[in-house]
């Protein structure tokens, strides 16, 4: 085998994916990985801290995306925290609903899949709350809406991801905003 390969990051992620589909999380090994990929565990462990990593390698740029995003966007801080969700959807979740929904089915079939992604999204949170304290929002008002947006996120990409649904993430994160909003401002 050769020592250095092209793209090993990118093969071992290919690698992990198919295999968790094919497999399971629990039944696929770092070696099967590796293995798949034409490399060697050692290579796998120098990139990845484990085999969830190469489920989860792209928060970095996801919080990239947001962070930026909400430096440049000029709004109320609700609504730059909802423009970088929505430019999530645009840039990185944009045509790949089926390979998203394949990804999700693999996250929900594991309950430590479950528990990282909840660190991800908690990590994704904290990038956008810190982002808006940057820009001199108080905490309080950073925290609350970086939660309602990440919130109306959620939620959008829940209706998303469901079975025969075919509406843009982004039109749903809209839509989801739009609700809230209706929510927090009806009186009663």
């Amino acid at each position: 085998m050769a020592r250095w390969q092209p793209d090993a990051r990118g093969r071992l992620e290919a690698a992990a994916f198919e295999l968790f589909r094919e497999r399971g999380f629990e039944q696929t090994t770092v070696a099967d990985i590796a293995g798949r990929a034409g490399l060697d565990k050692r290579t796998f462990y120098r990139l990845f801290g484990d085999k969830r990593e190469a489920l989860f390698s792209g928060s970095a740029h996801l919080e990239e995306v947001l962070a930026k995003t909400v430096a440049e966007t000029d709004a109320g801080p609700f609504e730059v925290v909802i423009a970088a969700f929505r430019r999530v959807a645009e840039e990185i979740f944009a045509d790949r609903l089926e390979l998203v929904r394949a990804r999700q089915a693999i996250i929900e079939s594991s309950p430590e899949l479950q528990e990282r992604e909840l660190r991800k999204t908690g990590s994704l949170v904290a990038a956008v709350t810190a982002a808006l304290r940057a820009k001199g929002l108080d905490e309080s008002t950073a925290t609350l809406a970086t939660e309602s947006g990440a919130t109306v996120f959620r939620v959008a990409y829940a209706r998303w991801v469901a079975p025969g649904g075919d509406v843009p993430l982004t039109d749903l994160i809209a839509e989801v905003a739009t609700e809230l909003r209706a929510i927090t401002s009806a009186s009663g």
